[in-house]
């Protein structure tokens, strides 16, 4: 069990994939999003995982995180048993200073829609802001993907 404390940003254009590092095809369903509790799915190149996260304290900045590698002929499988829609997307990591920006750029009914988190070892820390970040979405729910996969961004406009 751990506590993941996180913020979330928009993107405002293409240019952190000229600094990105590493690139990673993600797939991932929920079984359970409900508001208190989300349980995943996620295949992530070669790996599948389950990851059960707990409801957000009120600036959307930590919550609980459970998370357990799976096989992935099973995660295959479970895939079929999620909600609608399976989100579909690539993670580019990205090392700015000291910290990693993970930026997931979206595919399928969620097109369009590129979101930059960074991680925190606490919710007051300092880091360096890149160019290319744009306005703060940490905790506005409706860039959670589990709120992606029920109400995506091609039906936002």
């Amino acid at each position: 069990m751990s506590v993941e404390i996180e913020r979330k940003f928009l993107v405002k254009n293409d240019d952190f994939k000229k600094v990105s590092f590493q690139q990673k095809t993600l797939k991932q369903g929920y079984l359970n999003s409900d508001k208190n509790r989300t349980v995943r799915i996620r295949i992530s190149d070669n790996q599948a995982f389950i990851t059960v996260k707990g409801i957000s304290n009120d600036a959307g900045t930590i919550r609980f995180e459970w998370e357990k590698e799976i096989d992935i002929k099973e995660a295959t499988e479970m895939l079929s048993l999620c909600e609608p829609t399976i989100i579909d997307k690539t993670r580019f990591l990205v090392k700015n200073g000291t910290h990693i920006f993970e930026i997931d750029e979206f595919y399928g009914e969620n097109k369009g829609l590129i979101v930059a988190e960074i991680e925190l070892n606490s919710e007051d820390e300092s880091f360096e802001k890149p160019t290319w970040l744009g306005k703060e979405v940490t905790g506005i729910k409706k860039y959670y993907n589990a709120n992606l996969s029920k109400f995506p961004f091609c039906d936002w406009k």
